[in-house]
């Protein structure tokens, strides 16, 4: 965390620098894959799309982040929870054992949605649409024919 921390507080992190930001989210997002090489891929993945956006658009893409943070975290009386239960559409949530967001979390989201259904899958981290790949389009596809089923 102090590493993240002293990149976050940098001159070149603070001027949108591509290499700065790819040195940070490398930090942050070591614990959220299970895989080593779903890790590097990731990585790879987003430098690349630091690279394109450019120092401007990091620093837009910040702005958003940094307003949703401020709009949800920011305010002591956030809870999604009410407007969860208050959901009249079939839901999935998808959750990965190895995930830096504990599985309760998910299934605390699940539980108060009506009727949601919860699928943890083993060996699989925050990403699970790009680490588990074929067991997220199974949960999909099991998910799509039971709801078809039930109309």
């Amino acid at each position: 965390m102090a590493r993240q921390v002293e990149i976050v507080k940098s001159p070149a992190y603070q001027a949108g620098d591509p290499e700065a930001v790819t040195a940070r989210y490398r930090i942050h997002f070591k614990p959220a894959l299970a895989r080593p090489v779903d890790y590097e891929r990731l990585v790879s993945a987003m430098q690349a799309g630091f690279i394109r956006q450019g120092k401007e658009g990091i620093i837009k893409a910040r702005a958003v982040e940094d307003r949703l943070m401020l709009d949800s975290w920011g305010v002591a009386s956030y809870d999604l929870l009410p407007k969860l239960r208050a959901l009249r559409i079939p839901t999935l949530v998808i959750a990965g054992d190895h995930d830096f967001i504990p599985v309760e979390v998910a299934a605390r989201i699940a539980g108060a949605i009506p009727g949601a259904r919860l699928v943890t899958i083993r060996r699989c981290g925050h990403f699970a649409y790009l680490e588990c790949a074929g067991e997220v389009r199974t949960a999909l596809d099991d998910f799509f024919r039971l709801t078809k089923t039930r109309r």
